[in-house]
């Protein structure tokens, strides 16, 4: 399993977990994750990313980070090139590829040495493209997906984009779900770990969680708030999460120029308690990209049982049916999110009736033993051809 920098961590220790349960013989070459050091731990697993395994114990400035991490991996792909030569593993499922844009591609290099010892290639698209970069990656991604043997992708509609945009023949590509982060936490001690958020008792809350990028659509929350502010002050936005400075300073300024006063602002890292209690204390969680491939904290609401609202995307479609469990809206329409928000936010029969029917999908350990079964059946499915 091939995350050499912790990339998605998370995604890759619970898929790593589910295939040991199911007796895949597995190894899992990753660093450890620094902002949570226990993430692999915490499961069961022990990683191997081929030799070194140190910057990931470490807060270190964001620049030293990014240099020592290079360096690790340089020297752990030099150190798995010399095991691989001489015992190549049957299948090399890759989760992520950091250096994959760059113009020194050193990690499909190694990909192609496997392939040339005999490795079969898995990828999972987590990602079409590198989001808010347009096109400029196309042709590299195109390449990529046509050299491996196989591709994991989360949705049907991620599929057919694979196979209709970049010519993927549809007998190489496999769907399997994206399966939830978190549900695994104790419920106890919540209470703790909100302390470092100023909730007012009695005040509903809305929560808008994850890593912040352009796409995520949190400018047209702010303008959707808004109104939902005119109409009441009975509810308050979270946000929550981490991001690029200048897209931080965006939200802060967005915030004053609308004159909101129910938005609480907490820019930086969520540890894994802190986010599954704010997830359970939120009435609703809202989810207003513009676009998407697949989406983790979906899942982490899907898990929790949470009363939902989210754009009307194809593929928040194959999991939320407008006015079944979620309500679903135009991803360009502040004025249709506001409407949605304050109609859940003002109907707790709603709101719980769209709980029960989350948690009825039972989002938690079964779904990731069946995303195991699937997964292993790729690898034999590769190894056969």
């Amino acid at each position: 399993m091939m995350d050499l920098w912790a990339i998605v961590p998370y995604y890759t220790a619970y898929l790593s977990k589910s295939l040991l349960a199911r007796g895949v013989d597995l190894q899992v070459g990753s660093i450890s994750y620094y902002l949570d050091p226990d993430c692999f731990s915490a499961r069961g697993i022990k990683v191997d990313p081929g030799l070194l395994n140190v910057v990931g114990r470490f807060r270190l400035p964001a620049f030293l980070r990014r240099v020592l991490k290079l360096v690790e991996a340089l020297v752990n792909m030099a150190a798995l090139t010399v095991r691989f030569l001489f015992a190549p593993p049957d299948v090399i499922h890759v989760q992520f590829l950091p250096m994959f844009r760059w113009k020194l591609p050193l990690d499909v290099w190694l990909l192609r040495f496997c392939r040339w010892r005999g490795s079969k290639i898995v990828l999972t698209v987590h990602d079409l493209l590198p989001h808010d970069t347009g096109d400029k990656y196309r042709q590299t991604f195109h390449a990529l997906y046509g050299f491996v043997d196989g591709i994991i992708c989360h949705s049907d509609h991620v599929k057919k984009r694979l196979v209709d945009e970049f010519g993927v023949p549809e007998d190489k590509v496999w769907v399997i779900p994206h399966g939830p982060f978190f549900y695994d936490l104790p419920a106890s001690g919540s209470e703790q770990a909100l302390r470092g958020f100023e909730l007012e008792p009695g005040k509903m809350m809305v929560l808008w969680q994850g890593i912040i990028f352009p796409y995520k659509g949190i400018d047209l929350l702010l303008r959707a708030w808004q109104q939902v502010e005119v109409a009441s002050d009975a509810a308050c936005l979270v946000i929550a999460g981490t991001g690029a400075p200048e897209l931080l300073d965006q939200i802060r300024a967005q915030v004053a120029e609308l004159g909101l006063k129910q938005v609480k602002m907490y820019f930086r890292f969520i540890s894994t308690e802190e986010l599954v209690a704010l997830y359970r204390a939120a009435d609703v969680v809202v989810y207003p990209y513009r676009a998407i491939t697949t989406s983790g904290a979906l899942a982490t609401g899907l898990a929790l049982g949470k009363a939902m609202v989210a754009s009307d995307l194809a593929v928040f479609r194959e999991l939320l049916t407008n006015g079944e469990n979620a309500l679903l809206v135009d991803p360009a329409n502040a004025a249709e999110l506001a409407g949605a928000l304050e109609q859940l936010l003002g109907d707790a029969a709603l709101r719980e009736r769209f709980a029960t029917r989350v948690r009825e999908m039972d989002f938690g350990d079964r779904s990731w033993l069946s995303i195991a079964e699937k997964t292993a059946a790729v690898y034999e499915s590769v190894l056969s051809r």
